[in-house]
């Protein structure tokens, strides 16, 4: 069983999940999933469209943002920029190890301008997740969107 971690009341990150997660995830009040694993990164790994069907299921809302490990760019910062401000929350986001989904989130909500980067740093870092490697994208995208 994968475990939530929570960033703040809106928003937590988990490794990559199952059926019975989704399951768990609705039980635990959570109210969309954002999938950023690509299907095939790993033998034996659920697919999106089956977390997608079970999120369904939950009565929950998907939306698929896959990256590859190295692979993060624009149009996934905007994806998710857009998934953040469209889903209704909690939102549960999730790929191998969770990192992808923690530097998206953090990127994304210092574009929307929702939290200083501190603030960012801080809510990851108790999570467990460090951002040093995008710390001054997150600082860059916090000063031009204010």
């Amino acid at each position: 069983m994968a475990q939530f971690k929570r960033l703040n009341h809106t928003m937590a990150l988990s490794a990559q999940i199952t059926v019975t997660d989704v399951e768990e995830a609705a039980r635990d009040g959570f109210r969309h999933i954002i999938n950023n694993r690509p299907d095939g990164e790993e033998s034996g790994q659920p697919k999106g469209r089956t977390i997608e069907a079970a999120a369904k299921a939950a009565g929950l809302g998907y939306t698929a943002i896959p990256v590859k490990p190295g692979g993060l760019d624009e149009s996934a910062l905007v994806a998710m920029t857009e998934a953040l401000q469209q889903a209704e929350g909690p939102i549960l986001a999730y790929c191998r190890t969770g990192t992808r989904s923690a530097f998206l989130w953090a990127l994304s909500t210092a574009a929307l301008g929702e939290s200083e980067p501190d603030v960012i740093f801080a809510e990851a870092a108790n999570a467990g997740y460090d951002l040093t490697p995008i710390m001054p994208m997150v600082d860059n995208l916090a000063k031009t969107h204010k």
